[in-house]
């Protein structure tokens, strides 16, 4: 455990770099993106970046150089390299879980070696993806099949936070690649209706069920795998059929096994990997199934560059290191406290949704890694939907609103799909909104429109917002690998600079235990005193009585 780590943690707000942004903030907090562009012509040149198959432009960021060689030095104060390193090593830089941090491992090549506790993980993770692999292939081809000898049609995973998201957000990014003669459904949700609908239309002499829980003690999960099997023995009646038509996604031999799961379709994973990044694991069997083992691995490939180009590159040249230390000066040094993500490709319409757990799971902490609080503003709210949609719905508050909203704006340059004259239309929409966002419309401008004087103030556009964008040549099993790969070290660099432990979730504990207690005073015709707070107690009494 790294003590002079831990021990500096605390201390951000009084580094000499710290201060001296706070200082550079000051005088780049009034100036106009269209100032900054006018001073220095070739901002779109040295504030775009090109690395691991991807293109960046940060140009619309209000920085300037002063400002980027400041929030460099930062990030050496901080020790992001030296942190980075130890995370490759195997070093348990998860703190308060005394657990190494090594999603990396889940995409390493074969052959490497990443040693913890002396033992080889990158050895394990190959075993596991070569069982999913020859399962997968099973399923596809139609040699496994279900109780009664019908082929799988419909793949259903069953899991919550990032055994849930990551898998349903990758089935949608790479829908194109998908066997299409499979359906893919997720069930996430304890509501019942979730469950319903998802099963609504599925036979289940041809359906799959994977149960993804760690330990398969997840209350949400577990109620929702329990409600599967019951659906399934409706129709198949015999007990035994639950060994071919669940699999499970775990740990907890026993407890699969007690399921009616044959442990030899169980497949594992580690505690040196957290949930939220865990989709490029055995989590991700629904998306090996969908997509097959070649792509699947094609996936990993993507991974495996971003994080080669994150280990290797200098700091100058990092995009995920320099998209968290942008980052880091929008909320911090410019104080805005939300971050929009706005994907202009259907297929990438979950990725806000999972990159929201990704970031406010990793980051929305308060507490430093030596225990004090943190006296500086961590993680962003995260939110957003796909363009061009969101221009026709919340794109007004961006444009107009009284509150600045940074954006990252994503594309790729070729589409998946064949239909003509729809590509051109969606890149100039990106192109223009991040446009019409940083330069804005000044009231001469609107004038020299002809527009009537009463109507400038409203036709008016500041402009002044925070834009970075991200193109790809086109979307993909790696694509998708690498995007996600960024956003993961992205983060890892804003939690060494905040001096949290990403890692941990223990915000996700609490409202779970209490719900424990106080579900069996909702259970019908319960009579318990319930002994919780007079609010809670009143909403139960409440309940009971309707």
């Amino acid at each position: 455990m790294d003590t002079a780590f831990i021990a500096q943690s605390g201390k951000l707000g009084s580094l000499q770099e710290y201060g001296a942004l706070m200082s550079h903030a000051e005088v780049v907090r009034p100036t106009h993106l269209r100032t900054l562009f006018a001073t220095d012509p070739t901002r779109a040149s040295w504030l775009c970046f090109e690395g691991a198959g991807m293109r960046v432009d940060h140009s619309r960021q209000r920085i300037d150089r002063g400002g980027l060689r400041l929030l460099f030095a930062l990030a050496r104060a901080r020790g992001v390299e030296a942190r980075r390193d130890a995370m490759w090593r195997g070093e348990r830089i998860n703190i308060t879980e005394d657990r190494s941090v090594l999603h990396v491992a889940l995409r390493a090549a074969r052959g490497t070696k990443i040693l913890v506790d002396g033992r080889d993980v990158v050895a394990d993770v190959h075993e596991v993806l070569d069982r999913m692999a020859a399962f997968s292939r099973r399923v596809r081809d139609g040699s496994w099949v279900g109780w009664t000898g019908k082929r799988i049609r419909a793949v259903v995973n069953i899991g919550i936070g990032g055994s849930d998201l990551g898998p349903a957000m990758a089935a949608l990014a790479l829908r194109p690649w998908s066997d299409r003669s499979i359906a893919m459904r997720f069930v996430s949700n304890v509501d019942g209706d979730d469950f319903a609908e998802q099963t609504a239309d599925l036979d289940p002499e041809s359906t799959l069920f994977i149960v993804a829980s760690k330990t398969f003690t997840t209350l949400e999960t577990m109620t929702n795998a329990t409600t599967a099997r019951e659906w399934s023995l409706g129709t198949l009646k015999d007990p035994r059929s639950v060994a071919k038509h669940f699999v499970a996604v775990s740990t907890n031999g026993s407890e699969v096994s007690k399921f009616g799961i044959d442990t030899a379709n169980m497949f594992g994973f580690w505690d040196w990997v957290g949930g939220r990044y865990s989709m490029d694991s055995s989590i991700g069997l629904s998306t090996m199934i969908a997509i097959g083992p070649e792509q699947f691995d094609e996936m990993l490939a993507g991974f495996r560059e971003m994080d080669d180009h994150f280990r290797t590159a200098p700091l100058e040249q990092n995009l995920p290191v320099i998209q968290g230390l942008l980052g880091i000066w929008n909320r911090n040094f410019l104080g805005f406290p939300t971050l929009a993500v706005v994907p202009y490709s259907h297929l990438f319409s979950r990725f806000p949704a999972y990159l929201q757990q990704l970031e406010m799971e990793s980051n929305g902490k308060f507490v430093c890694l030596d225990g004090s609080r943190v006296t500086w503003e961590t993680c962003p709210v995260v939110w957003g939907e796909t363009g061009t949609n969101s221009q026709h719905a919340y794109f007004q508050m961006l444009h107009q609103g009284s509150s600045i909203v940074p954006m990252d704006l994503i594309g790729f340059r070729t589409p998946a799909h064949s239909v003509e004259g729809h590509q051109p239309l969606l890149m100039a929409n990106i192109l223009a909104q991040a446009q019409a966002l940083s330069f804005g419309r000044t009231s001469d401008e609107v004038r020299k429109d002809g527009c009537e004087e009463r109507l400038v103030a409203a036709r008016t556009f500041e402009g002044n917002r925070p834009i970075s964008v991200f193109m790809q040549s086109a979307p993909g099993p790696r694509a998708l690998g690498r995007m996600v790969a960024m956003y993961e070290h992205k983060v890892f660099t804003q939690g060494v600079i905040w001096g949290i432990d990403s890692f941990d979730q223990w915000g996700v504990e609490l409202g779970k235990k209490l719900a424990v207690h106080i579900a069996p005073d909702l259970e019908p015709g319960s009579k318990s005193t319930p002994a919780h707070d007079p609010a809670t107690n009143a909403w139960i009494h409440w309940l009971r009585e309707s």
